[in-house]
């Protein structure tokens, strides 16, 4: 570990934090953001504005327990998939008693879902699929740990892989509507960047009714900053969205069928591909049903031909598909580089996404604190440094980009994304996201999933 342990001096307001952590004194202090926010039951997101289990995060966080406890890595995953509904789906939240969270259980209403779980509250959409990469990387942990560790992660994969291929399944199932073969998703909170400008579109057509109760939020008052979360307006989005699926009975049908936002998800599907692809591997290891291996074969070919099919044939970029309005979605964000997570797209395509990348549009911006790709390009109409997917940068999602590069055989690409990373964070904040130019951290600190990406990166060397 080589980061400089000198510390920065103190600068205007809105400028960097003035602590840089050698390596050895960050990977502390993100352990002890895990321990903190651990309830016993579950590892909350963040302590006082995410008080709940996130899909997503929990993966994330699971992959930076590991490197504490993999016992304690395997019981969050377990956490999670004792609430999959009976369907398959894997919901985005999995609450616990707090409740300084809105929209909270109430509000969701997934007790009049068929396919629900009995026994714990949980909201009615998902969020990316993730989860495979998660238990991978707990395996292979855990051999390099303790006989035991070896042992009980070996046991944990043989008893989850079912779980986790009716959940690739039900994404196959429910959710690949239309010709685009893209993965959809019924509302932008599914996609987990839940304001990008990817979505500005298809949230324009929807027009909440009359019939929307009303509401307090509680983000707002939590975050220093209320410019940096979603406005109002988007809230009313957001929750119309909410109340259509309630009134669907959380029927996934008549909700693909009906809702006011379909939009194919090139950046889901990419993830979908490469977990489809672990998948396989973990299955031909622990002796699964070939039938079932074979599926996931299928659908990782598929989800990678559609990411493929949906680059611009001048700039390279993959985009999202608005279903409902049957076009093609230009918006240039960091997801526009899918087809870089899972492959499949011609060679000079792929070359041309790299270049991309490489540009002072992206990652060689000259005025970036870290050569790490933020959420929107900088030179773009409605780059925002500071809102949530509008431009800040997303540890987790510099994580993905890393170890999608390494599994790719990209070692050299994904050290810097992984150097940038530790960079970004090195304040020991882990905050949500960070201001590109400046490092603040936004939106909440000791954010869980940011302290676990930080510590797999760290304990890596």
């Amino acid at each position: 570990m080589t980061v400089d342990a000198t510390s920065t001096t103190e600068g205007a307001p809105g400028d960097r934090r003035p602590v840089r952590y050698p390596e050895p004194a960050l990977a502390a202090r993100a352990a002890r953001v895990l321990r903190d926010n651990d309830t016993g039951a579950v590892i909350t997101a963040a302590p006082r504005l995410y008080p709940h289990m996130w899909s997503w995060d929990a993966a994330f966080i699971s992959i930076g327990l590991a490197r504490l406890d993999v016992q304690r890595a395997i019981s969050e995953l377990q956490t999670l998939f004792r609430a999959q509904w009976r369907n398959g789906m894997v919901p985005h939240i999995v609450f616990t008693e707090n409740d300084a969270y809105f929209p909270g259980p109430d509000r969701w209403g997934t007790e009049v879902a068929h396919d629900g779980p009995q026994h714990v509250r949980t909201s009615g959409i998902c969020q990316p699929p993730v989860h495979a990469i998660a238990v991978q990387r707990v395996l292979e942990i855990g051999r390099r740990s303790s006989p035991a560790d070896r042992a009980d992660a070996e046991r944990f994969v043989r008893d989850i892989w079912p779980s986790l291929y009716a959940w690739h399944r039900w994404l196959v199932e429910y959710r690949t509507p239309g010709s685009s073969g893209l993965i959809a998703i019924v509302h932008g909170w599914e996609s987990g960047m839940d304001n990008s400008p990817r979505w500005d579109l298809p949230y324009a057509a929807v027009q909440p009714g009359t019939g929307l109760p009303p509401y307090v939020r509680k983000d707002v008052r939590i975050v220093g900053d209320p410019s940096e979360r979603p406005s109002d307006r988007e809230y009313d989005r957001y929750l119309w969205l909410i109340e259509e699926m309630r009134r669907a009975g959380y029927d996934q049908r008549k909700i693909v069928r009906n809702s006011s936002f379909l939009v194919g998800d090139v950046f889901i599907t990419a993830l979908f591909a490469v977990a489809c692809d672990v998948l396989v591997e973990l299955g031909k290891e622990f002796g699964q049903e070939p039938e079932e291996i074979a599926d996931l074969q299928e659908w990782a070919d598929n989800a990678r031909a559609a990411v493929a099919g949906s680059c611009h044939s001048v700039s390279g970029l993959a985009r999202d598909r608005d279903l409902r309005a049957n076009r093609w979605l230009d918006t240039q964000t960091v997801a526009g580089f899918s087809a870089l997570l899972c492959g499949g797209a011609p060679d000079e395509v792929q070359l041309k996404l790299l270049s991309l990348l490489d540009s002072d549009r992206w990652c060689g911006h000259p005025d970036l604190l870290a050569p790490v790709p933020p959420s929107v390009s900088p030179m773009r109409p409605g780059f925002n440094p500071r809102q949530y997917w509008r431009g800040p940068q997303w540890p987790v999602v510099v994580w993905l980009f890393s170890w999608a590069f390494e599994r790719r055989g990209w070692h050299e690409r994904a050290r810097k994304l992984r150097d940038g990373g530790v960079k970004l964070t090195e304040d020991g904040s882990f905050g949500e996201y960070y201001e590109p130019f400046t490092g603040e951290p936004l939106g909440s600190t000791d954010q869980s999933w940011t302290a676990a990406v930080v510590l797999d990166w760290l304990c890596s060397d």
